[in-house]
């Protein structure tokens, strides 16, 4: 009787590493979980609609709500209130004229939004909100906050971005040309240097606030003394032109951020940067929050994103997979625009496609250590 061959499996045959490497480089979210929540209150609110629905800038207040604004062929604004009963993402407005959304600041009593359009970039603010005094467990009505336009930051100038300062009074902003301040209770606004307009600016772990400038270099705004201090920073090798984005450990003040490779690399004010600390699967390396206990969870690569973790205690990069939500809807994620810490931990990132979703990253609890 004629007996059937084996399949013989070679694992350390070219082919087969060869796809056992692309599988593995495209899986699906392998670590955590991910919840996807549409821009609206779904059966009570309408969705931000799908071409307006981009979205470019987060920022999350203590106690877990999310201020956040899209970009696309309008811009709106928008609060996320996703924890207790709440789990509702609300439209707040339509600022005139406005086609993307630089950056969203909050103080102790309004958020400030910066956002472009066929004008110089505008600052639009309006009251902080209260959704409910308890929880959304029966069909409530929202009445939704007057905007209030402040006009052109600096005329005929886009804002890049904008962070609030560790004391929650002062706004620092970066236009194409110039950084500016803004007062947060008068909404004042002073322009206090020229600078290039590139990538995203941050408040590092004694409270100065850093930006890309000319030359491979960092410039620096102290707070105290509101100056500005250019190429006060020297940038690794390796960043090349490419404008920065930040993540911010809250614990420390230490901020992370990548170069043209993908290279991580973390920044204390008094110490500079650090060496090499491990790279990304792709570049660029996109928008980084960092976790409670020091992990830092981004997205790397164009067009179709995948999510990593730098893990500072075992200085590992892990490769994390493409976005996938599967709680009630089937969702995926391949453009991010920007990421926040919630309350909890968890890492809150704005998808930056049509039909955009603020999606909550919950990272798997690390295991005991024996």
């Amino acid at each position: 009787m004629q007996t059937k061959s084996k399949l013989r499996f070679d694992p350390n045959s070219p082919q087969i590493k060869a796809y056992l490497d692309d599988v593995h480089h495209n899986t699906f979210t392998n670590q955590g979980t991910m919840v996807a929540f549409p821009t609206c209150l779904p059966g009570m609110t309408i969705q931000i609609p799908r071409d307006e629905s981009h979205i470019t800038a987060l920022t999350a207040m203590p106690d877990g709500t999310v201020y956040g604004g899209t970009s696309g062929r309008r811009s709106h604004l928008f609060i996320a209130s996703l924890h207790r009963l709440n789990g509702i993402v609300l439209d707040l407005g339509t600022p005139a004229g406005a086609t993307r959304t630089a950056a969203v600041c909050c103080s102790d009593s309004k958020f400030v939004a910066f956002v472009n359009g066929a004008r110089g970039g505008r600052a639009i603010s309006g009251p902080l909100l209260d959704l409910a005094p308890e929880d959304l467990i029966q069909e409530w009505g929202f009445e939704l906050p007057e905007l209030t336009d402040h006009g052109e930051c600096v005329p005929g100038e886009a804002v890049v971005h904008a962070v609030m300062d560790t004391a929650r009074k002062t706004i620092v902003g970066l236009t194409t040309r110039h950084i500016f301040t803004m007062d947060a209770a008068s909404s004042t606004v002073r322009v206090v240097a020229d600078a290039p307009g590139s990538g995203r600016i941050a408040v590092a772990s004694r409270g100065g606030i850093f930006g890309r400038d000319e030359g491979a270099t960092l410039w620096r705004y102290d707070t105290a003394s509101q100056k500005v201090e250019r190429r006060a920073v020297k940038l690794p090798q390796g960043f090349g032109d490419q404008p920065l984005l930040w993540a911010t450990d809250r614990h420390s003040g230490v901020l992370y951020t990548a170069d043209a490779q993908g290279t991580l690399y973390s920044f204390d004010e008094s110490q500079g940067f650090s060496g090499p600390l491990g790279r990304a699967l792709l570049a660029p390396v996109g928008p980084m929050a960092v976790t409670f206990d020091g992990r830092v969870f981004g997205f790397c690569g164009d067009e179709m994103a995948k999510m990593f973790c730098y893990d500072p205690a075992a200085r590992t990069v892990a490769n994390l997979g493409v976005a996938v939500s599967v709680i009630e809807r089937r969702r995926y994620g391949y453009v991010f625009g920007d990421a926040v810490t919630g309350r909890d931990g968890e890492i809150i990132f704005g998808e930056d496609d049509d039909g955009g979703h603020v999606w909550m990253y919950f990272p798997r609890i690390r295991g005991a250590v024996s």
